[in-house]
């Protein structure tokens, strides 16, 4: 583990020697092992960071390596999908999540290579960092921050670090 690390418990996170507050899923933290599709659970283990997505209609640019989304944008969801566990645009025929949101939740996201680059069907999807609804109040199985932290968080995220989350 280093610094540069971003460390996450049920009981918050720490990154760069400050703790924050954070939220995860509603199914806790579960062995890798354990994860499935829509069981609300954040998997444990170390997840590197391999992309940073933002809106840019609400935000700056983060960081130099981010990159726009539109409306068009989504993230594949459905275990039948070839696409599984990847980012799609519309049209798309199976079933998927938006990452162009009415609400800011979306409006930063990190991406973790939970699942990824090659999906197994089924395992979960979209093991996002993103901003929290309200403090936290779990998530579908992400990590969230309150926005403020997010933004303070991204710019200082570097090529090694890494998610740690440690059930």
């Amino acid at each position: 583990m280093k610094a540069a690390d971003i460390v996450v418990t049920a009981q918050g996170a720490r990154f760069m020697g400050r703790q924050f507050p954070c939220a995860i899923g509603r199914g806790g933290i579960v062995p890798a092992a354990q994860k499935r599709e829509g069981d609300g659970a954040t998997p444990a283990g170390e997840h590197r960071l391999v992309g940073m997505l933002y809106n840019p209609a609400r935000l700056p640019r983060p960081a130099d390596w981010a990159l726009p989304v539109s409306h068009a944008d989504r993230w594949s969801d459905d275990p039948r999908d070839p696409d599984y566990n990847l980012m799609v645009r519309l049209p798309h025929r199976f079933g998927h999540e938006r990452l162009w949101r009415a609400d800011p939740l979306y409006d930063l996201i990190l991406l973790t290579d939970w699942n990824w680059p090659e999906a197994e069907p089924g395992r979960g999807s979209a093991i996002f960092v993103h901003s929290w609804r309200r403090p936290r109040f779990p998530t579908a199985g992400c990590v969230a921050f309150a926005r403020k932290d997010l933004l303070w968080i991204a710019p200082r995220i570097r090529h090694q670090t890494r998610l740690i989350v440690r059930g």
